[in-house]
């Protein structure tokens, strides 16, 4: 199955895809737009463009486990994007990815504006390897749905 991985981020989004048989993860390009709704919408047409029959979008968990408002907005851009694709999205931890990319760079020497404009397609990439990892020890698994928005709370001002 194709899956596309998402590394949300306010600035620059991540995204990396997988061949039809989950065997390998490339980067697919970095979108650099601060605008949540273009970002939505260009990750909606890359999914298109790929042809992939699922999306994971990032969730960037706390050491602890906790999460914090960073986390929440990559729900948020979840649930979104589940809203304009006929595919599943679901969510997978991705701590660390992003120190992870880093490392990767330093070894192949990316510096300055180059790392800049690759580490999150790179972080993407590790996201969905972890995934495609997780798939391969647990055929039939799935990454988790994002959780249903809550509800305003009727008691509050």
């Amino acid at each position: 199955m194709k899956i596309l991985a998402v590394d949300f981020g306010e600035a620059r989004t991540g995204l990396a895809v997988c061949d039809q048989m989950e065997l390998l993860a490339s980067p697919a390009g970095v979108l650099h737009d601060h605008n949540f709704q273009r970002v939505l919408e260009k990750t909606a047409q890359a999914a298109r463009e790929q042809g992939v029959q699922e999306i994971v979008v990032g969730l960037p968990k706390n050491m602890n486990n906790s999460l914090g408002e960073r986390a929440q907005r990559c729900q948020d851009f979840a649930r979104a994007l589940q809203q304009l694709v006929e595919v599943p999205v679901g969510m997978w931890d991705e701590r660390s990815t992003t120190v992870s990319a880093i490392q990767v760079l330093n070894t192949t020497d990316t510096r300055g504006k180059k790392r800049k404009n690759v580490v999150d397609a790179v972080a993407a990439t590790i996201i969905l390897e972890s995934y495609l990892a997780y798939r391969r020890n647990h055929p039939g698994g799935r990454a988790l749905p994002p959780p249903a928005a809550e509800a305003p709370d009727p008691t509050a001002p």
